[in-house]
């Protein structure tokens, strides 16, 4: 017997305890997404200037944030190979090789020379680097979430589910304060002289103290069944394809409308109220970092209502909550009035948890055990492509063109519409 079994059935033997499977998934979670929007962030920020000084400033952000698509591009194919080796090898190996992956991407950004010191290459390493980020967290999601959910019980499937879930807002508040402290206490010239770099060098204390939380975790007690019983596909993905293409589009389309107004709400409304309405940068992180703690609060809230009501009801009423958050945001955050600002913002965040939290026991619920990591990754992270991997681009190329936000609320608008058909089809399928 080999040593590998031997944990394996020691672990099995272990009573399953889901919280605290929950909870690493969680942080291991937190410190990823905290990696992937520092960059989001400073691409708002630094990196037009630093890695794009040739072009004007519009040019040099929206250069800016065609890099941040670039890692999101990646993600697909970091589900796809995460995903086949998650159904056949196991979800916890994944689930450090992902951590690891974006740790060293990340450091490896903070160390990135500038465009004065290397020209051209600067911002050839950086799209490198940030593809490499993109692989690591297209892998994460769908391990996380199938650890969450594998491990508990039937009736507190999408409470637990949403631990990983809430991951994404911990990493944005994290990545919000640090950016705080460094705007508060740096002069713009030493922010972007040096400054901008803290954040990533940080990532990598944060990384190891998750891999060190994840190497503790025992494997899903369902992948164990899977391996136990023979039962596992030699080529997920193709099984996943040929027999779930519908479940896979269908995710992929409800999950397209949060993705989207996500990003806008993380990513581009830093840009765009500090470079066109000239607000404070501290104001917009401070209500960025109050909005996503209120996000964060409401995913295991609506979480645990789809366990207690059935996913439809509780989708339902967030994607239609979200389309009408669209229709709202950015006539609110123009009128540069604070408190409306703040409104918006709290509006949006409050049904982005309604949708996002039970979003993760729905996908999960949509494919076998045999190919669940495949399945599940591969629809998010389509719908990621299509969502947020392109709305802040698409949106500095929107208001470039027309100078004006009423294309990007058409814009949000459609594909929230787009997102609330897919969840009432999909929704069909499980409830």
């Amino acid at each position: 017997m080999t040593i590998d079994q031997r944990s394996s059935e020691t672990a099995a033997r272990k009573p399953v305890r889901p919280l605290r499977v929950a909870t690493a998934s969680f942080i291991g979670t937190a410190i990823e997404w905290y990696d992937y929007f520092i960059y989001g962030m400073a691409a708002a920020i630094a990196f037009g200037p630093l890695f794009f000084p040739s072009v004007s400033p519009a040019a040099g952000t929206l250069a800016a944030f065609a890099t941040y698509s670039v890692g999101f591009a990646a993600r697909p194919i970091g589900g796809i190979i995460m995903g086949h080796f998650g159904d056949r090898v196991g979800r916890k190996s994944m689930l450090v090789l992902s951590l690891l992956t974006m740790g060293l991407a990340t450091v490896g950004i903070g160390l990135l020379p500038t465009y004065e010191t290397i020209g051209v290459w600067a911002p050839v390493l950086l799209v490198t680097l940030r593809f490499i980020q993109g692989l690591g967290v297209g892998g994460e999601w769908g391990g996380a979430v199938l650890m969450a959910v594998e491990h508990a019980p039937d009736r507190k499937k999408a409470f637990y589910g949403s631990f990983p879930q809430m991951g994404v807002p911990g990493g944005l508040i994290v990545a919000n304060l640090v950016f705080l402290a460094l705007t508060n206490n740096l002069s713009n010239e030493a922010f972007l002289d040096w400054g901008w770099r803290i954040p990533f060098l940080a990532s990598a204390v944060m990384v190891v103290a998750g891999l060190v939380i994840r190497l503790t975790l025992s494997e899903s007690p369902e992948f164990q069944e899977v391996k136990k019983t023979d039962s596992g596909q030699r080529m997920p993905l193709v099984t996943v394809v040929r027999e779930s293409w519908k479940e896979v589009l269908l995710s992929a389309g409800a999950f397209i409308g949060i993705n989207a107004v996500g990003y806008i709400f993380m990513a581009y409304l830093l840009s765009y109220t500090t470079a066109v309405l000239e607000l404070s940068r501290n104001l917009i992180l401070t209500f960025t970092l109050i909005a996503s703690l209120v996000w964060l609060a409401v995913i295991p809230w609506a979480s645990a209502l789809s366990d207690r009501h059935g996913r439809r009801k509780v989708l339902m009423v967030g994607s239609v909550g979200l389309v009408g958050s669209t229709l709202l945001l950015f006539p609110m955050i123009n009128t540069a009035d604070s408190a409306l600002i703040l409104i918006a913002l709290l509006i949006t965040a409050v049904f982005m948890g309604v949708v996002y939290g039970p979003i993760a026991a729905l996908f999960s619920e949509l494919f076998k055990a045999e190919v669940r990591y495949s399945g599940a990754s591969l629809g998010y992270q389509i719908g990621s492509i299509l969502g947020g991997g392109i709305a802040p681009t698409v949106a500095t190329g929107l208001y470039n063109s027309w100078e004006s936000t009423v294309p990007i609320s058409l814009y949000l608008t459609a594909v929230t519409l787009i997102s609330l058909g897919c969840v009432w089809l999909v929704t069909r399928r499980t409830d």
